[in-house]
């Protein structure tokens, strides 16, 4: 249907009572009114060029519908139709990307398929993120930028969906239109199901290559052998196992040229044999081959020995394409096979020279036989005496032809002779040295053992004794062919556990350093190279990778610092260095700006298992906050004597100020007493000389009452300038202790008429604080100048209430005066204070009792504070110390 026919249909609503659409297989809601689903006045469709007509009249062949039925059909349609139909709205970037769909209406059998509401809201792409990889958004956008319908298949098990679906797709507008089916109500079809199983067996075959992937980089990793693969001409390390690393000191090879990863080999065959398997494709083979390694990344070169295969790697053309390397380490076995031959060598010079002497000695035929046998005796003796283990056997079944001392040892009660090593050692069969020994014999190749370790049973019950040797099995020919293999051990278990035991000691040490609370380090070689670094030198410099690093490259700021030459120093002599609180230019993160750090530290030498300095131990303490922390407290403490020096000066100067200002105060109330009283004297003789009639004169009068009422004025300021004088005189009186009760009641017998006058509520409530120990002049001036402001800026109208209350606490004794009177403003209160501050015209006052309440309880070290709102009251609390 068209959008512009729709815009002028109205709405549907369904009648009472009627029943939800059909539910099957999945949730579905009811169904509702297309006005429901399409919020707003009108559907949301664009005008379309041929509009579909409606008429008032049946439908016939091209006659039109009647409005309200073709609204109800079209509902009607959309309701029952087992085909899902979607609405979506195009949403743009700013730069007119089409970037999704916003999702507007879902019909009964749609929400039933994908299990959602009628108006689903949201976009395409959060309700079905996975329709970019199967290509539906894609499809979406073509149809509507281009207009042109289309029809899309697609097996679509992602967002809990898993079916075939069948969508036709239309753009009418500014919407697209969707419809779409699946094939959850019928069975599949034989080319669907084949193609699930081979889905199925695709991920199944997946699964399977990863975990075989998986199990083969493990033994990658896992192999002793040293392992690598190399790529291209420049032989880039591409792989290498931990054995390979190990070798290198785990330096970063990969990813980098073998020459550049491994300088130290420049110069020795290996990169030249390399080259030319790479050229050539034919493998190499090595056979203990020589080599200087720096396993220690410090500069210094180990020699070792080892065996390898160079082999070429090819690509799919079958060009040669990389090198892998398979390398064994056969150091130890081939410096054991040196010295067994050293042995051997001695042996056979011995028997030389002894056979020799014996065709000497020929010619007399006693004496040759005697010589002989003493030559023969001679030769066992070597073996007889020697604390190695020396054994013949014979014949492929091993049986023991000879056997000296050392070796009948290892087997104590045991009888050997002419017995295979099978009957006599049937541990040497479970561990694995019989099968050793046929292999020897077979093959006619000598097997080196390094630091085997054998476990022996013991006789009479005692524990299995394990020992370390260091073996060759060697065969011996006779007439051509294997007779028999000569066995020659030495017992290296000593040195095995003392090993062991200085390695465990090691760790332990190296544990020990790791959980240390103070910062330590261990420096090694002539670069000081990072060997060990602890969690608290680490957390030094938070932010930096320290280990495995020469100490200059992983802080390049020591450079030009004391530090290498006292490192050097150390590292030379043997001789500690400790250093307090030496300041470095330090950046805590790499990249990060220099800061000054205080170190306290020490340096001491290691040395390796000879004695001999191979780097440096360091213990150091990160003492920058101290430092800050007490040159703080240097300048803070100067500071404030500079502040003292300032204060005092300034108190001076108070001092003296006040001092002048109270002499000049003293010195202008005096002064003015006898013009003011020379004043009153000619207003009381002008009073005599006037006859009474001009006194009541009108104009008169008034004067002659203001000039009266301007001298007692004046005479009240004097007297009052002169009370501040004296309050600033007497500050430091002493304090008594004074019963307010009675205090209160003499202040209120000097405030009588003023009370008389007023008739106000006074609210005494002492109990709390029956006492006070303070200056009782004082304080009675406190009590009397609240007291006599509370009455006279009463509100006349209301009754008036004065409540006048005190309570103590551990540090302080509270007086409180409050009354319900005209009551201030904050401008008013911020001025309240003030000397000669008068606040109310209406009611007589000089303005200098409250500045004085102030002075007398700041001199004892009190406050005073004032609590205020016009047409409610006002409360002063005066707090003293206890």
């Amino acid at each position: 249907m068209c959008r512009s026919c729709l815009d002028s249909l109205p709405a549907r609503t369904p009648p009472p009572g009627a029943p939800p659409p059909p539910q099957r297989g999945r949730r579905s809601l009811p169904a509702r009114s297309l006005r429901r689903c399409f919020p707003g006045p009108r559907f949301p469709f664009a005008p379309v060029a041929h509009p579909m007509e409606f008429s008032s009249t049946a439908p016939t062949n091209g006659a039109r519908l009647p409005l309200p039925l073709a609204n109800d059909l079209l509902q009607s349609v959309l309701d029952v139709s087992l085909t899902a139909l979607q609405l979506w709205r195009p949403i743009y970037e700013p730069d007119g990307t089409l970037t999704d769909f916003a999702f507007d209406y879902l019909n009964p059998a749609g929400q039933r398929m994908l299990t959602l509401p009628a108006e689903p809201g949201g976009t395409l792409l959060t309700h079905f993120p996975h329709t970019v990889e199967t290509g539906i958004f894609a499809f979406y956008c073509r149809v509507f930028e281009t207009g042109e319908a289309g029809r899309y298949d697609v097996n679509y098990q992602h967002d809990g969906l898993d079916n075939y679906y069948h969508i036709a797709a239309q753009r009418s507008g500014a919407l697209l239109v969707v419809s779409f089916t699946d094939t959850a109500d019928h069975g599949r079809s034989a080319v669907e199901q084949d193609l699930r199983e081979s889905q199925a067996h695709e991920q199944a075959a997946l699964t399977e290559a990863l975990r075989q992937r998986q199990r083969l980089l493990s033994v990658f990793d896992e192999a002793p052998g040293m392992i690598a693969r190399l790529a291209g001409p420049d032989h880039i390390i591409e792989m290498a196992n931990d054995a390979f690393r190990q070798t290198f000191g785990f330096r970063e090879m990969v990813g980098r040229p073998y020459r550049e990863a491994a300088p130290e080999l420049a110069g020795q065959p290996f990169f030249d044999w390399l080259d030319e398997v790479y050229r050539t494709g034919k493998t190499h083979y090595g056979n203990e081959v020589p080599a200087l390694l720096d396993r220690t990344n410090s500069g210094r070169l180990d020699p070792g020995y080892f065996n390898f295969i160079y082999q070429a790697t090819r690509d799919a053309a079958g060009a040669v394409a990389g090198v892998l390397i398979f390398a064994y380490n056969v150091t130890e076995q081939v410096l054991a096979r040196q010295q067994l031959l050293q042995l051997n060598q001695g042996l056979e010079i011995r028997v030389r020279e002894h056979t020799q002497a014996a065709l000497a000695a020929q010619t007399e035929a006693l004496s040759t036989a005697r010589h002989q046998v003493q030559e023969r005796e001679a030769f066992y003796q070597v073996f007889e005496q020697t604390s190695a283990l020396i054994a013949l056997l014979r014949e492929p079944s091993h049986r023991i032809e000879y056997y000296n001392p050392a070796y009948q040892r290892l087997f104590p009660g045991r009888e050997l002779r002419n017995r295979t090593i099978a009957e006599v050692a049937p541990e040497a069969a479970a561990q694995g040295l019989v099968a050793l020994l046929d292999g020897v014999f077979q093959k006619g190749e000598t097997h080196f053992g390094n630091e085997l370790p054998f476990v022996v049973e013991q006789p009479d019950g005692q524990p299995a004794k394990t020992s370390y040797f260091n073996f060759t099995y060697q065969a011996y020919q006779e007439d051509g062919q294997t007779a028999g293999i000569s066995v020659f051990a030495y017992d290296v278990t000593d040195q095995v556990l003392a090993r062991q035991q200085r390695a465990a000691q090691q760790l332990e040490l190296e544990q020990l350093f790791m959980q240390a609370p103070a910062p330590i380090a261990i420096l090694a070689g002539p670069e000081y190279v990072f060997r060990l670094v602890n969690p608290a030198y680490q957390h030094i410099f938070p932010g930096r990778e320290l280990l495995d690093k020469p100490l200059l490259t992983a802080l390049p700021e020591l450079t030009d610092t004391p530090i290498p030459a006292l490192l050097g120093q150390v590292y030379q002599t043997g001789v500690p260095y400790v250093a307090q609180e030496m300041p470095l230019m330090m950046a805590r993160q790499d990249g990060g700006a220099l800061e000054e750090i205080y170190c306290t530290f020490s340096y001491q030498a290691h040395r390796d298992e000879y004695g001999a300095v191979d780097g440096v131990r360091v213990f150091a303490h990160d003492v920058t906050e101290q430092v800050r922390a007490r040159q703080a407290v240097a300048a803070s403490e100067q500071q404030a004597l500079d502040l003292a020096r300032e204060l005092t000066a300034a108190n001076e100067q108070l001092s003296r100020t006040n001092a002048d200002l109270d002499n000049f105060i003293y010195t202008a109330s005096h002064d003015l007493r006898t013009p003011i009283a020379n004043i009153e004297g000619l207003v009381y003789a002008l009073l005599e000389l006037l006859p009474a009639t001009a006194q009541q004169a009108t104009e008169v009068q008034p004067l002659l009452h203001m000039m009266q009422s301007a001298v007692e004025r004046f005479k009240l300021t004097l007297a009052q300038l002169t009370d501040v004088i004296r309050l600033q005189a007497s500050h430091s009186q002493p304090p008594e202790t004074v019963d307010m009760a009675t205090l209160v009641e003499d202040v209120c017998a000097d405030l009588a008429p003023l009370l008389t006058a007023a008739s106000p509520q006074l609210v005494v409530d002492v109990a709390r604080c029956p006492t006070l120990s303070f200056a009782p002049r004082n304080l009675r001036s406190i009590v009397y100048n609240l007291l006599s402001n509370a009455v006279k800026y009463r509100d006349p109208s209301r009754p008036v209430v004065v409540e006048l209350r005190c309570h103590c606490t551990e540090t302080s004794t509270f007086l409180e005066v409050q009354d319900n009177g005209l009551g201030l403003d904050e401008a008013q209160q911020a001025r309240l204070f003030g000397l000669f501050q008068r606040l109310h015209s209406h009611v007589e006052g000089t303005g200098v009792g409250l500045y004085t309440i102030k002075k007398i309880v700041e001199n004892a070290g009190g406050t005073i504070s004032v609590r205020s709102q016009p047409g409610v009251g006002t409360t002063f609390v005066v707090a003293l110390p206890a």
